[in-house]
């Protein structure tokens, strides 16, 4: 029974976080920035922000295998977007090959890329696949996308570009 209810509140959680992907796009049909920078603004939306990844040190992710907040005193831009980082030695391996570091899909949420829709990300929801970040929009998407990380890679693979232009 309480395995049961379980899988009824995950389901939920998933179909409530798929719903909100989709709310956030049809309040938000334009043309997208290449490189997600969006912030919380008002009570539904998100803006651009011009700050890549919600100014977490995309390098970090690679070398220390986490999110680590990035600081103002180690910024370069790249893309149109401000990148932070921890460290000078992180900026310096970002400015030398920064589409080793940068997350796919410019940095929106990897599963809503998915699923057609260009979203924000929590910097906390990442995988590491074949030397690509990829990042996701909360827990319950992250979830998601675990169950065929290599099926939603190829098929998102082939929607990002004409996403950008929507």
């Amino acid at each position: 029974m309480l395995l049961r209810r379980s899988r009824f509140f995950i389901r939920c959680f998933v179909l409530i976080s798929t719903f909100s992907i989709l709310l956030f796009s049809a309040l938000n049909s334009h043309a997208a920035e290449k490189i997600n920078t969006l912030e919380k603004a008002g009570f539904f939306g998100y803006e651009p922000s011009g700050i890549a990844i919600r100014g977490t040190d995309t390098v970090a992710y690679f070398t220390q295998g986490k999110p680590v907040k990035g600081t103002d005193k180690f910024t370069t831009e790249w893309q149109g977007a401000t990148w932070k980082f921890s460290s000078q030695e992180h900026l310096d391996l970002f400015i030398a090959t920064p589409e080793k570091y940068a997350p796919q899909y410019g940095g929106y949420c990897a599963y809503g890329v998915y699923k057609d829709n260009l979203v924000k990300i929590e910097p906390e929801n990442w995988t590491i696949i074949d030397e690509k970040l990829y990042l996701n929009y909360n827990d319950g998407i992250q979830g998601a996308w675990e169950k065929d990380i290599q099926g939603f890679i190829k098929a998102a693979d082939a929607k990002f570009e004409a996403l950008l232009t929507e």
